[in-house]
């Protein structure tokens, strides 16, 4: 069998660089448009491993595309195309670097603030209500186990993070940073979003335990931006197997964490290689998610 050949690191040297973050790299197209690659690296308890996951980019670019088209009636986006064939010609001399992995946007000033919603209680949440029988300053009723649904979806914001865990934050926080208006535009935005998700992944037999959005501004139009519904930014779980009270199993990245728990990695750098089992099973779920969610293949 050959070696497995994730793609780790984009080579445009035409464009110029605007951002990479642990996943994605940026580039500047023009004074309006961005080009987004999502590459197949992946990152555990906040470091970049030094192996990727097959088609892990695709995956995660192909879903995104596939939620952005099922919300258009709720929420414009910053999708100008992810065809390859229709980019500017200076791109399309990189399209076996891009084919199925990219997007062209429009530019959005981005609004610092990210947007989760929640409908169950795992994760940050969990820890938050164990500590203080609340989430973001949200009151919730006692008793509750992890994983148990929570009585309505509630919107958990949290500050973005250049690095390491983003910060779970007040609603009155993002009042008194960005306005009540537009904070209540959000959450509003926020819920109707994750309702709709949760209830067309609910006839697909997966549930939508929470999930994160970014929303930013193209002129004077808010617009839903970056990666959505995707394993990295949402908890899905088998509807099969649910069973409140403790963690559940879930279409991400687990078979990395466990394997990074089994070996005792200490979470400092550097971050550990993966085995070529743990990469296959990991990219396999992944696999897993977008055709359980989409009913197509890559």
């Amino acid at each position: 069998m050959p070696p497995l050949q994730p793609l780790l690191q984009t080579q445009l040297p035409e464009l110029e660089l605007h951002a990479r973050g642990k996943v994605r790299d940026v580039y500047a197209v023009d004074a309006e448009t961005l080009l987004i690659v999502t590459t197949d690296r992946i990152s555990a308890f906040d470091y970049i491993l030094a192996t990727g996951i097959p088609d892990k980019g695709k995956v995660l670019t192909q879903m995104t595309l596939f939620w952005l088209d099922f919300l258009r009636s709720i929420t414009p986006n910053h999708l100008l195309t992810a065809s390859v064939s229709e980019y500017p010609a200076k791109l399309r001399a990189y399209a076996e670097q891009l084919e199925g992995r990219s997007m062209l946007v429009k530019r959005a000033k981005m609004v610092d603030v990210e947007c989760v919603a929640r409908g169950y209680i795992s994760g940050s949440g969990w820890k938050d209500y164990k500590a203080t029988s609340a989430i973001c300053g949200i009151a919730l009723p006692g008793g509750l186990v992890e994983s148990a649904k929570l009585p309505e979806p509630i919107f958990t914001p949290a500050s973005k993070a250049q690095s390491g865990h983003d910060e779970n934050i007040s609603f009155a926080t993002v009042v008194e940073s960005i306005g009540e208006e537009l904070a209540g535009r959000l959450r509003d935005l926020t819920l109707a979003i994750y309702q709709a998700a949760s209830d067309y992944a609910a006839t697909k037999g997966i549930i939508l335990a929470d999930t994160k959005f970014e929303f930013g501004f193209v002129g004077d139009q808010l617009v839903l931006a970056d990666e959505v519904l995707t394993p990295d930014s949402s908890r899905f779980w088998p509807a099969a197997t649910y069973s409140p009270g403790g963690a559940q199993p879930s279409y991400d990245k687990q078979y990395v964490r466990d394997y990074l728990e089994s070996i005792r990695w200490n979470k400092q750098p550097p971050a550990p290689a993966l085995p070529e089992e743990v990469q296959l099973k990991t990219a396999e779920k992944y696999k897993e998610a977008y055709t359980a969610l989409t009913g197509r293949t890559l």
